[in-house]
């Protein structure tokens, strides 16, 4: 991925942890709809996205909707808030006497989950700052609506080798243009893109499944 027209979106990190193919229909196949769920997702980010609440409140910078980049990783993105704290190990900016550490915070509509969607989200949101900024990140946050409260997330070795391995394998099903069966669980039926997916038809049993069937039973 030689031009930055080509990079992934960062966001899709999430996508492709949760469901492949949900990540295919949506990036590859450029599929979409909305649900009770995504618009909550919405109208959070939007808030969390509004550049016009950008502030600084003593040792605090508060960036939001700030643009990301890495072409380490070939990834683009926007991070909902990144906190800027006051550390003699951390970073000049314009316009700030002093220096300060970059704290991405993440904003999620649900509560935690079992598994590192949102984590490996967060982690490459530090990653792209680390690279622009020239600086190491250790640990930010995600924000869960339903609960109201944060998460801290560390960025181990082990997570951002994870961030890494997935962003390669996103690429490869990127250029092969190729949208994975999906599977049929619970999580399917709270998913948006249920009725562009039917999870359903995975269960259904194939032409050449069933003549066999019917010949054993013969």
């Amino acid at each position: 991925m030689d031009r930055e027209d080509d990079y992934l979106m960062l966001s899709g990190l999430q996508h492709f942890c949760f469901c492949r193919r949900q990540w295919a229909l949506i990036h590859i196949e450029q599929q979409w709809a909305e649900n009770l769920h995504t618009t909550k997702g919405l109208l959070l980010h939007k808030n969390a996205h509004d550049e016009s609440k950008n502030e600084k409140r003593g040792d605090l910078i508060v960036m939001r909707g700030l643009r990301i980049k890495s072409d380490k990783l070939g990834v683009v993105g926007v991070c909902d808030v990144v906190e800027f704290k006051r550390d003699p190990r951390g970073i000049h900016l314009n316009k700030y006497d002093g220096l300060w550490q970059p704290y991405p915070v993440e904003y999620k509509n649900g509560s935690p989950k079992d598994n590192e969607a949102d984590m490996l989200q967060l982690c490459g949101q530090a990653m792209c700052l680390e690279e622009m900024l020239a600086c190491r990140i250790t640990v930010g946050a995600l924000y869960y609506g339903r609960i109201k409260h944060r998460v801290e997330v560390e960025f181990t070795q082990e997570l951002r080798t994870h961030v890494i391995r997935t962003i390669e394998e996103m690429k490869g099903y990127w250029k092969r243009g190729w949208t994975p069966k999906g599977r049929d669980d619970k999580s399917c039926y709270d998913c948006s893109l249920k009725d562009i997916c039917i999870p359903e038809l995975e269960k259904a049993k194939t032409v050449d499944s069933y003549i066999r069937e019917m010949l054993k039973n013969q």
